[in-house]
């Protein structure tokens, strides 16, 4: 059994280069049977992250399934960079010993049950939301200070405690936030695209009022228990002795002022214009020169993790493969032709149009589903006999769950940033999206009937 473990992922390797040799050469084939290995290799974790992305774009090149620049795009978007550019403020937050510091002021007084522990960190990841729109910033400026705190609970990497906290940070950084506008990617695509094709403009208060309080509010809480049971530390925490912090360091004090000044930044995003991404790098980059000694060369190559920066493109390629090919558009077509949809029943139009979207999500990752299926949303309230603005919110109700981890990138960069393996991040998630579906679903659906979105 265990041999046959082993050799799985390379017979079904080998059964989809056989699949793509003599089945049928259409690219939305070809692109449906590599995505499908891409994504069934990254939800069961049968290559190493990084690895898959690399076989992805492999295939996708040799068999001429989109062009390099499509396949190969995740390297040149603002969210790579964004990622890479706070993967060296992360190293530098953590060098310098701020994290400790962070960690000591932020957490400050947590510590007992192990669910209090949880609680504040997923209290600072959607607190953070509301000042910062960038979720893989947040992650990368959090995920160091939630180490440090770890580490001061005695929470070693492999305790299920320590998973718990990096999951809480990766996964309470990104759900949660999706009810906020615009906190997120999906939310800002959403955004613009509802007012592009439509001329409907969301506004932050009505949005808010909507989906936070539901999706939100309590999706925080059932994540805190989940983890708290999924990751328990049986005895109480106790915070452990450590050496006097002093005052702080020449590089502290340099890296506190370049991280205020990037959080100021990304708090006016819509004053100014810059991308969180420009704003990432050059804080990134500040850090680097030898005058200021935040970041040296050698602690550049050795801790900075290029395996999680080749998985984040391979993520986001497989979303640009996915429209490019025609496949995501195919997909959500037959959708639209076949989904039993009827004015009148507004329950069932609403639990089928939140089905297709997870569907598609599985496929183009969530934070591609505004963008395929906000073209789409006048014909399917055309069909479900509902408001548009109520169908273009569903599409929150959608991209604010992932089924697997792999559907929302930044989870993944979280989960890497804090060395975690995605089995029980998968199991976390799985149940997260059962509770949402049996029991907060039903709860928003009255919500958004008692403000009237809905017959």
């Amino acid at each position: 059994m265990t041999s046959f473990r082993r050799l799985f992922p390379f017979l079904l390797l080998a059964a989809v280069i056989a699949a793509l040799l003599f089945g049928p050469a259409t690219p939305i084939v070809q692109a449906a049977i590599i995505i499908g290995f891409a994504i069934l290799s990254w939800a069961l974790g049968l290559f190493a992250e990084p690895v898959t992305s690399l076989v992805f774009f492999l295939l996708i090149v040799l068999f001429h399934v989109a062009k390099p620049e499509v396949v190969f795009s995740g390297f040149a978007s603002a969210a790579w960079w964004l990622v890479f550019g706070g993967s060296i403020t992360a190293v530098a937050v953590q060098t310098t010993g701020l994290g400790a510091r962070l960690a000591d002021l932020l957490f400050r007084g947590v510590s007992g049950p192990y669910w209090r522990a949880v609680a504040a960190v997923a209290a600072a990841a959607v607190g953070l939301a509301f000042l910062m729109p960038s979720t893989n910033g947040r992650i990368l400026l959090l995920m160091p200070v939630v180490l440090a705190f770890a580490e001061r609970l005695g929470l070693a990497p492999g305790r299920p405690g320590y998973a718990g906290l990096v999951v809480t940070t990766a996964l309470a950084s990104f759900m949660p936030p999706t009810t906020i506008l615009p906190a997120n990617v999906p939310n800002s695509i959403l955004l613009g695209a509802a007012e592009t094709i439509y001329g409907v403009k969301l506004t932050y208060g009505p949005y808010l009022l909507l989906h936070f309080p539901i999706l939100g509010a309590l999706k925080t809480v059932v994540l805190i228990w989940l983890v708290s049971r999924f990751f328990a530390e049986p005895r109480p925490l106790v915070r452990t002795e450590t050496r006097a912090l002093g005052p702080m360091s020449r590089d502290e004090r340099r890296l506190v002022l370049l991280l205020g000044g990037s959080l100021a930044l990304y708090a006016t995003d819509s004053l100014h214009g810059i991308s969180p991404a420009w704003i990432s790098l050059g804080t990134g980059v500040l850090c680097l020169p030898p005058f200021l000694g935040i970041v040296t060369a050698k602690t550049f190559s050795e801790r900075i993790n290029f395996a999680t920066l080749i998985y984040v493109a391979g993520i986001l390629g497989l979303g640009a493969v996915a429209a490019d090919s025609g496949l995501a558009k195919a997909v959500s077509g037959a959708l639209l032709r076949h989904a039993p949809l009827a004015p009148g029943h507004g329950a069932a139009n609403a639990a089928i149009l939140s089905a297709i979207g997870a569907g598609l999500g599985l496929l183009t990752t969530v934070t591609g589903v505004p963008a395929v299926l906000t073209p789409l949303a006048g014909e399917f309230a055309q069909a479900a006999g509902l408001p548009l603005l109520s169908v273009l919110m569903l599409e929150v109700v959608v991209f604010s769950t992932a089924f697997l981890p792999y559907e929302a990138p930044p989870i993944m960069i979280g989960l890497q940033l804090g060395r975690v393996g995605v089995g029980g991040a998968t199991k976390l998630c799985l149940a997260l999206a059962a509770i949402t579906i049996l029991v907060l679903l039903p709860l928003d659906y009255l919500w958004w009937r008692w403000l009237g979105y809905l017959p």
